[in-house]
């Protein structure tokens, strides 16, 4: 029974150590993550017909839904990183032109840390030749070409 007993202390210890671990590290845990998608398609000649943009994003847990963006509409979401730092959420683009792409708007591990530079907001903006990311809204990378 002693050696039961000492086992659970050794578990709680463990427990209570993770927690002030995952709490002491700028508790990266309370942050709200700001998600910000941006229709930035040109518009369709000779006409100037308006593009849509259909965006549906979701985690494991939250389905933010589809939505149709038409030019420079803005898709934004807020969130909490989980507990084993595992959030991920991801998105299919598609839009008139044909084009489709998945592609993910938030994986912590990569997230976390560079979405933080700028207010803790990841930002991208859809594109005619792909999907950019920008961590502080004036440096723009084409992460997933369509």
């Amino acid at each position: 029974m002693a050696d039961l007993k000492n086992i659970v202390l050794v578990v709680l210890a463990s427990c209570l150590l993770a927690i002030e671990i995952a709490i002491g590290e700028e508790d990266m845990l309370l942050i709200n993550y700001h998600i910000h998608i941006t229709n930035d398609l040109p518009l369709l000649s000779p006409a100037n017909d308006v593009p849509t943009l259909y965006l549906h994003c979701k985690s494991k847990d939250d389905d933010i839904g589809l939505k149709a963006m038409r030019v420079w509409d803005d898709y934004t979401w807020i969130f909490k990183v989980n507990v084993l730092r595992t959030t991920l959420f991801s998105c299919n683009a598609r839009w008139t032109k044909g084009k489709q792409r998945h592609f993910d708007a938030f994986v912590a591990s990569r997230d976390e840390e560079r979405c933080q530079k700028y207010h803790n907001s990841c930002m991208w903006s859809v594109r005619s030749d792909g999907i950019y990311f920008s961590n502080n809204n004036s440096t723009w990378t084409n992460t997933y070409p369509w």
